[in-house]
């Protein structure tokens, strides 16, 4: 029994390892656009309502459609080749986007990335979550988390510094073809776990998407929690995508400084907020489950007046600091968010509940968080000139108390909403 105990616990491990190196990558391709934004906009002529299409909706539109469906095949079929099938084709997408000669090419491309993505996270989710007793589960998706901010300072450290010594068609190919070599180690090094083990549960049969449509319809802390995380990802991603256009435009650097500047933001603050958000959400909620929401709406609450301070810091010091604080506040959610939204299903339904509320928080999101702030920006422009993107990024916050306030809800239910083996 120890040693089956012991060979379980690396199992997980090294499935948490490796779909980490994969989720790096997953985001490295998302968000290098973020700081490749600035040279596109200027080689192909784009205004910054077409960069937040192309950096938001063309990914979100295939992202979050095919994400439910490719779920319901991972609660069937094995979740370890559909990731590693996934990450070869929005790796293969990545690399594409160098080659785009125009606005709509370049928009079919990341269209692509997203069409490959749909396939990575949520049988992710699924598969650590299976690897992983209950009480592990915030920290080990916390850690799994991580590759947001490892990814997104990769994609802008890589990214501005490939650019600005050859061009930013040769950061995308790069990026993807790295990718595609990893593939293979995601398919023949993760051990594929057994559905539902670690809650007591022997899963016999998959659930249809009906079934979990009627499980989720009885659980309304699901639904506040997903539209909740996507209040927080409309800035949360629109901040990841607009901020290295705002300290161009706001604050005169130049893309290598900036990359520097705005990586060492999201990889330090990222780090320690995603890690700080799963350790807590796991105290909390040990012996509340409504802990593992409240832990993220407190943050959310927080990082507001932060962020407020820090678009308008009179130095890029005092700004390094103001953003970097909310940085980690604003992720915290992930560990005891995703947690709590793999315990209030059964075991057999994961993916697909996890593709669900990624389809919410995905679409609104990003689809429509980056297209806002940039569409904002347009609009402030004849008022505020090159300071219009600092006031869009300003008035966006507004969505941060939105998701705070839907958390606070979700945590007066998620107790009876908690599903126990």
């Amino acid at each position: 029994m120890a040693r089956s105990g012991t060979m379980m616990a690396a199992n997980g491990r090294r499935v948490l390892a490796i779909l980490l190196l994969a989720y790096i990558f997953n985001f490295l391709d998302r968000q290098i656009v973020s700081i490749l934004a600035e040279p596109i906009k200027k080689d192909l002529g784009l205004s910054d309502g077409q960069l937040g299409l192309m950096g938001g909706l063309a990914f979100a539109l295939f992202y979050t459609g095919l994400g439910i469906p490719i779920a319901w095949l991972a609660d069937r079929k094995s979740r370890v080749t559909i990731i590693s099938v996934s990450l070869a084709l929005w790796s293969g997408f990545t690399a594409l986007c160098g080659f785009a000669g125009n606005f709509w090419q370049l928009f079919l491309a990341r269209m692509g990335v997203g069409i490959g993505e749909a396939g990575g996270v949520a049988p992710s989710y699924a598969l650590i979550s299976d690897s992983f007793p209950p009480h592990q589960r915030g920290r080990a998706l916390a850690i799994f988390s991580f590759g947001i901010p490892i990814g997104s300072a990769l994609g802008i450290f890589f990214g501005g510094w490939i650019a600005s010594h050859i061009d930013w068609r040769a950061a995308f190919i790069i990026v993807g073809l790295a990718g595609l070599i990893l593939a293979p180690l995601v398919k023949f090094g993760v051990p594929e776990a057994p559905r539902g083990a670690l809650d007591g549960v022997r899963i016999e049969d998959a659930a249809s998407l009906a079934e979990v449509g009627r499980t989720l319809s009885h659980k309304l802390s699901f639904w506040l929690l997903s539209f909740g995380s996507a209040c927080s990802s409309v800035i949360g991603y629109g901040f990841a995508f607009w901020l290295p256009s705002f300290l161009a435009r706001s604050h005169g650097l130049d893309l290598i400084d900036r990359s520097l500047f705005y990586g060492a933001i999201a990889l330090v603050g990222g780090l320690a907020g995603v890690w700080m958000g799963g350790w807590l959400g796991d105290r909390a909620g040990a012996s509340d489950p409504g802990g593992y929401a409240r832990i993220p709406a407190f943050c959310f609450l927080l990082a507001v007046p932060l962020y407020a301070v820090g678009l308008f810091a009179p130095s890029l010091a005092v700004a390094f600091v103001l953003l970097l604080i909310p940085t980690a506040l604003s992720l915290a959610w992930l560990g005891p968010g995703i947690a709590a939204i793999q315990q209030v299903v059964p075991p057999h339904m994961r993916a697909t509940a996890s593709a669900i509320f990624l389809f919410v928080n995905n679409l609104i999101g990003i689809g429509f968080g980056t297209w806002f702030l940039g569409f904002m920006s347009d609009r402030m422009m004849a008022a505020y000139g090159e300071d219009s993107l600092r006031h869009s990024m300003l008035y966006g916050l507004v969505f941060y108390l939105a998701a705070a306030t839907l958390y606070l809800i979700a945590a007066r239910r998620l107790s009876s909403d908690w599903h126990r083996s």
